[in-house]
């Protein structure tokens, strides 16, 4: 069981991140990478990303194991800034902070509690070790996530919708009873299921909230609780798989003044009743054009209480500007462990 302990100070400070985070998707989605379970989302992108993965899943492999403990190094704040923002933070990772974190990789190795070659010069810190970590991770992302990454922003998108929502309703409080059901709200403590036990006091420090596309069942936290409380969770997944083509046949369809202001309506996100009042249309055909709009990868949708929750995709974005799209994600601020992993 794991069990986060609030203060009123700490209430305050609950915050979500901007949009998902590169270096948690990428460990997370190699743990994805080498389970079978989760097929209906997962399956087609695993068997899509086999093929283009070369070497880099080796010191992966060394470094993350299927289940357990794996480097809080790997996943740095920074990430929240962009791949390259954290690959940076990763590399200057200090020396004693590597050793301590890697000797806990030993120690969870079985039988043999020893150290490839390659960790070892990632634990003493030389730069052509960690140059070549941060090599991988990205080489990494662009196989694995970069083809995904607006279906992955889109789902985050949506839960972060549902999020904010709840805290505008009701404050932090509803904010953190709103969190899927693996996460449970008894104030002042957020508990979870959990592969041990496990107890994070904030201490005035805050939380910050950060949903996952690729985190799987149970939530997971930093290990160290030095670092800066963070809680990476499961997002809700739709029918659709992780590789589910955004341009489909249905965008021929989005045709017509109304469909373009129920476009506009979801701009925001709304739900199915807010939808039908804003574009001035029925419950019934609000509900029809949403459905539309969702199978040509426009919008998404997530359940929110008893509503539904409608908000844009990347793709239906930039269609409302015009077809212009915003700079590279390697670009942008708006990306803003664990003890035992949780698969």
């Amino acid at each position: 069981m794991l069990r986060i302990h609030f203060q009123a100070d700490d209430l305050a400070r609950v915050r979500m991140a901007a949009g998902p985070d590169p270096l948690w998707e990428s460990i997370l989605s190699f743990h994805r990478l080498r389970d079978r379970r989760g097929a209906h989302v997962f399956g087609d992108w695993r068997s899509e990303v086999r093929v283009r993965l070369k070497g880099e899943t080796r010191l992966l492999a060394q470094l993350v194991p299927p289940r357990g403990y794996f480097p809080d190094f790997l996943t740095p704040s920074e990430g929240r800034d962009g791949l390259e923002a954290g690959l940076e933070a990763l590399r200057a990772t200090p020396v004693p902070r590597l050793r301590a974190e890697l000797a806990l990789v030993a120690a969870h190795r079985s039988p043999l509690r020893t150290l490839p070659a390659r960790l070892l010069a990632i634990a003493e810190g030389r730069g052509e070790a960690l140059g070549r970590l941060a090599d991988t991770l990205r080489a990494y992302f662009l196989a694995a996530l970069e083809p995904y990454w607006p279906h992955v922003q889109a789902r985050v998108e949506a839960d972060r919708a549902a999020r904010g929502r709840a805290l505008l309703d009701g404050g932090a409080g509803e904010l953190l009873a709103s969190l899927p059901p693996v996460l449970r709200w008894r104030a002042p403590v957020l508990e979870a299921d959990y592969p041990v036990d496990r107890e994070l006091h904030l201490g005035g420090r805050g939380l910050l909230l950060l949903p996952s596309f690729f985190c799987r069942g149970t939530p997971v936290v930093l290990r160290d609780p030095q670092l800066p409380p963070v809680l990476v969770y499961p997002v809700q997944h739709g029918s659709e798989s992780a590789i589910a083509d955004a341009a489909g046949p249905s965008l021929g369809r989005l045709v017509g003044h109304t469909r373009s202001a129920v476009l506009q309506a979801i701009r925001h996100g709304c739900t199915t009743s807010e939808l039908a009042r804003r574009a001035g249309v029925s419950l019934a055909s609000a509900s029809q054009h949403a459905a539309v709009l969702r199978d040509a990868g426009l919008v998404v949708t997530l359940r929110h209480g008893n509503a539904v929750l409608h908000t844009l995709t990347p793709l239906g974005a930039a269609l409302l500007r015009g077809g212009a799209v915003p700079e590279p994600w390697t670009r942008q601020r708006s990306y803003a462990r664990n003890g035992p992993v949780t698969s």
